[in-house]
């Protein structure tokens, strides 16, 4: 791959718009940067919008954790995007997702031995990736699963880790340390 663009900027040189924004950053997720987030400062009012989007989605959503990284696994695995991969590919083992059903993601085949909940992600998640929308069974099952506030979340998931995932590519943003990239499919 090539050389990583838009790598982190010394904080000493942060004007005060992006000081506010890492200081907001690190009171909410009691962390300092990692992956996108490097690039985001750049952006320091895109930043601050986009870190609490995904603080909601991550930790507050309808969905259980299993299912929410379940979908981002989907999204990094469609976009090729080796820091969203490797940076939730931990978090869904921790989940409870099978390291099966992460194997057959990486290698693009549908998993497996799904269970109900994560077969309406898995195939409602693919659908809107692939077909740019869900066909009514996809859309029935997931509503059947997850409710309506269940299907917006699961499509806010979809757009956010989309969002990451497009400016992580343009960045180059590498695997966080410790972990493959994941293969490269024929484009």
């Amino acid at each position: 791959m090539s050389r990583e663009r838009l790598g982190p900027l010394p904080q000493a040189g942060y004007d005060a718009a992006q000081k506010a924004a890492h200081e907001d950053f690190q009171a909410l997720r009691k962390a300092d940067f990692s992956g996108p987030w490097h690039v985001f400062i750049r952006a320091p009012e895109l930043l601050t919008a986009a870190q609490r989007m995904g603080e909601y989605l991550r930790y507050r959503c309808s969905l259980a954790g299993r299912l929410s990284e379940l979908a981002i696994l989907v999204v990094a695995r469609f976009w090729t995007q080796d820091y969203e991969w490797g940076a939730h590919r931990k978090h869904a083992l921790a989940a409870g997702l099978a390291p099966a059903t992460l194997e057959a993601i990486r290698d693009g085949h549908r998993p497996d031995g799904l269970a109900e909940d994560e077969a309406a992600v898995f195939d409602f998640v693919s659908e809107l990736l692939h077909a740019k929308r869900v066909s009514d069974a996809a859309y029935a099952r997931a509503l059947a699963c997850f409710g309506e506030k269940g299907v917006v979340d699961l499509c806010g998931l979809v757009g956010y880790y989309q969002m990451l995932a497009l400016t992580m590519n343009v960045a180059r943003t590498p695997a966080p340390q410790g972990e493959e990239p994941l293969p490269r499919f024929p484009e």
